[in-house]
């Protein structure tokens, strides 16, 4: 693996992801839409005002690159917390927008880099399981990673022609900003993981759903 493109890459994950890649020599592009002090210390290509929400954000990003990517990974994501006696559909539309339509659009603008032996990650949640759901509320986050788990499945379908694995991974409870602190893992442990699916993605798995320690989980 020699480059990489990381979404949602100045915080959490994303920034994680960033720097162990980093450290494995790979050349990396962090996307976001606001650079951090974290990130830019890194030394990476970054790529500012990339918002995976906005079409034209993300046309600009696949127009200005030209390196072709062994690896997009679509970690971009966003969540709130919505019950049933307190629905926010605006909050939930948001989560659409981000979560589910956000690595489709990617994936979509960029696939002109991807070539036979690329992969490309989404970084979704066992949130997302139907068959795993027995606490119910979370409108927003549940539906948006269903939505974006069968996105991934039929695009591992369409690009498998073309020699480009996908895969769906769940990095585990992380301790980070976008959970308030609340998880079981810090990140560099999630990454790890995640990397480590990663490296064993191929065109026979393609479309599988893992969690970051390497169970297969249920859809």
């Amino acid at each position: 693996m020699t480059t990489a493109l990381v979404t949602g890459s100045n915080r959490g994950i994303g920034l994680e992801l960033c720097r162990q890649l980093k450290d494995r020599g790979v050349t990396v592009i962090g996307a976001c839409r606001r650079s951090s002090p974290e990130l830019d210390a890194l030394g990476l290509q970054v790529e500012e005002g990339v918002d995976v929400a906005d079409l034209d954000s993300i046309k600009s990003l696949g127009a200005r690159l030209d390196t072709p990517l062994d690896l997009l990974v679509n970690n971009a994501g966003i969540l709130s917390v919505e019950r049933l006696d307190d629905l926010d559909y605006d909050a939930i539309r948001a989560q659409f927008e981000v979560n589910a339509l956000g690595p489709l659009r990617v994936t979509s603008a960029l696939r002109r880099l991807l070539g036979k032996g690329s992969k490309v990650a989404i970084i979704t949640s066992r949130m997302g399981s139907i068959a795993d759901n027995t606490s119910g509320s979370m409108y927003g986050y549940r539906m948006s990673k269903a939505a974006v788990n069968i996105a991934g499945v039929s695009l591992a379908q369409d690009l498998r022609p073309d020699g480009i694995s996908v895969a769906l991974l769940h990095p585990g409870a992380v301790k980070t900003e976008m959970t308030r602190g609340h998880g079981m893992v810090e990140a560099d442990f999630a990454v790890a993981g995640l990397l480590a699916r990663i490296d064993a993605m191929n065109l026979e798995n393609s479309g599988s759903f893992w969690h970051a320690q390497g169970d297969a989980l249920p859809w």
